[in-house]
């Protein structure tokens, strides 16, 4: 029981991960290698927002999910937008940059030190038995539900909101869809917003659980491969790849050598690669596009 609880908790973390980088490439087919930096900031920023509302740890938790969002737009609007009409690899490059300076800026403000969001909040994390003896602790198990009801909006949205139907017709035929009046750099700045809410969203929930470093950025490295597993281009896929990655991690780490857990999901993406370049539910036209 305790190995599947592993499993759905670690799949949980790589999804509301992944679903950031879905949803970038998805809208404008560009690869943000800063998400993880970005999430790193999200998680960072409770820190800050904790000080400012001393005694209050809802709303500081809401102002720190409020200022990612906030922050994932202004990256658009004073950074990528620049890159629009440029070279794929030139918005890529870009983001790489974005992530470097992220880092320098959070050593600066807050030391490489780990720091515990949650005492800073004064917010306890009991642990909680389940069925079968199995455990959890109460943030890993907010983090789980927190991904699900992260991916029914998604889907609820990008399905039948008007802004996300604007920003799937962005996605598959941008001319036509300013050519039918979407204004694209608000689906796109919209889009970085919406990604890096659930990269911070990942990013908090983890460093209540276990507080924060310098090295968070290596865990959203590990859920690209759940996002290239499942399809760049598809919510659902990301949401699979990441139960992929996840099982074939936790299983290894136990049956064979914990020092394996930084290795497997690589070693999955490159089996994926060799099979279905595109992913299990990731459309092979958008591939060829790239």
């Amino acid at each position: 029981m305790q190995l599947f609880i592993n499993i759905i908790v670690l799949a949980s973390i790589y999804a509301l991960i992944a679903c950031g980088y879905v949803l970038i490439y998805r809208v404008s087919r560009v690869l943000n290698l800063a998400h993880g930096e970005l999430m790193m900031l999200g998680a960072y920023l409770v820190l800050a927002t904790a000080s400012l509302f001393a005694g209050h740890p809802l709303v500081a938790l809401g102002a720190a999910v409020l200022l990612s969002i906030v922050v994932g737009a202004m990256v658009y609007v004073f950074l990528m937008r620049k890159m629009t009409g440029e070279m794929v690899l030139a918005a890529i490059l870009t983001t790489v940059a974005l992530g470097i300076l992220i880092r320098g800026v959070i050593v600066l403000v807050w030391s490489a030190q780990q720091q515990y969001p949650a005492q800073a909040l004064n917010l306890a994390n009991p642990s909680l038995t389940l069925v079968g003896d199995g455990h959890i602790s109460l943030w890993s198990a907010v983090l789980v539900a927190t991904n699900i009801l992260v991916y029914g909006a998604l889907f609820g949205f990008l399905r039948f909101g008007r802004w996300g139907m604007r920003m799937r017709a962005a996605g598959q035929n941008p001319l036509l869809a300013a050519q039918r009046g979407i204004n694209l750099h608000t689906v796109y700045a919209l889009a970085w917003g919406l990604s890096t809410l659930t990269g911070a969203l990942a990013g908090i929930l983890m460093a209540l659980d276990s507080g924060v470093t310098g090295s968070m950025p290596i865990i959203a490295l590990k859920a690209f491969p759940a996002a290239l597993v499942g399809g760049l281009d598809s919510l659902a896929g990301g949401l699979v790849g990441a139960l992929i990655i996840a099982t074939a991690e936790v299983l290894l780490i136990y049956y064979v050598d914990p020092l394996l857990s930084d290795v497997v999901p690589f070693l999955v993406l490159l089996a994926m690669l060799i099979v279905r370049p595109w992913g299990l539910f990731g459309t092979r036209e958008e591939l060829d596009r790239v």
